[in-house]
């Protein structure tokens, strides 16, 4: 599986100067062109932050372990604006294991 920083590269590669120009105008407009590159204000910014966001969440999957990762994932895919993902969780019974995500100083 090619990382996303692989397929940024990629794509970069693959497009021509004028579809760079054009995708680095819209970013500049604020729109997102490359996947997790939000907020960035051109396309290379936006290449940048996707790699970074991609390299972090892989060291904190490292750190954590997959099964771990995953149920952390879990909780905090359950929050709303306006509950955490525990509290939706408690609500509605869904159970979160966090020792698996918890360590104990």
């Amino acid at each position: 599986m090619a990382s996303q920083q692989q397929q940024s590269r990629k794509m970069h590669e693959q497009i021509s100067e004028e579809e760079k120009r054009e995708l680095d105008q819209r970013a500049a407009q604020g729109e997102t062109v490359v996947p997790g590159g939000t907020r960035g204000k051109s396309l290379e910014a936006q290449e940048r932050l996707a790699e970074g966001r991609s390299r972090g969440g892989q060291t904190r999957k490292d750190q954590l372990g997959t099964e771990g990762y995953q149920e952390m994932g879990k909780k905090g895919g359950l929050s709303t604006t306006d509950k955490s993902g525990g509290e939706r969780a408690e609500e509605e019974g869904i159970p979160i294991d966090e020792s698996k995500y918890t360590r104990n100083k």
